[in-house]
């Protein structure tokens, strides 16, 4: 039977990759708190790496002014610095950075990555390589503000041409610049047919 691609899926939580510094322009962090509000409005859980500053501070802020449910999923050595956000729904704390990734990522429906730096970027192309060897098929969502994403974009882009990453590869990455549409696309996102390498068992 084929999917019925007008359909959309339920996207219950979703996991924010993000910086843990601003950003120089203060249109970033209203992005972030834009994105948190919006996560709330619409009734979906928001996951997060856990911390109070930069970008994952103003997320999570602006879920929580908008009575969501935020679950934070921090390391325990970032959080004795005392980095970690207080008052959030949940907070889970790990080990190590690798367990926190792979919580945040069972816990999730689907991935946005906001403004970031080394972090955010390697988070991002982490679940969308799982997403390429057939460990999931959930929609990871890249939000441009002030066109952050182009560079990258034409990365991959470049990376296709190149013989490096297969065009279906490319289609597993939604980019919108407006938040709203972003949500929209990930809820209508079908999984493009990948041959799968691994499964969750033998990863």
């Amino acid at each position: 039977m084929t999917a019925d691609r007008s359909m959309s899926r339920p996207l219950g939580r979703i996991c924010v990759f993000c910086g843990s510094n601003p950003g120089n322009d203060p249109a970033y962090g209203e992005a972030a708190r834009a994105v948190g509000g919006l996560l709330a409005a619409r009734g979906i859980t928001l996951v997060y790496g856990g911390g109070r500053v930069g970008m994952m501070g103003a997320v999570a802020e602006g879920a929580l002014a908008a009575a969501g449910k935020v679950i934070g999923v921090i390391p325990e050595g970032l959080r004795r610095k005392e980095l970690a956000y207080d008052g959030l729904s949940e907070l889970i704390v790990t080990r190590t950075m690798h367990e926190r990734k792979q919580r945040m990522a069972s816990l999730a429906d689907g991935f946005i990555a906001l403004p970031g730096g080394f972090g955010t970027f390697e988070e991002f192309c982490e679940i969308l390589t799982w997403a390429q060897l057939g460990l999931h098929e959930k929609p990871c969502g890249l939000l441009s503000v002030k066109s952050y994403y182009t560079p990258l974009l034409a990365l991959f882009d470049h990376a296709v041409g190149e013989g490096f990453l297969k065009p279906a590869y490319r289609q597993l990455v939604l980019t919108e610049e407006d938040p709203q549409e972003l949500l929209e696309a990930m809820a209508r996102y079908q999984p493009p047919a990948l041959e799968k390498w691994l499964t969750p068992e033998t990863a």
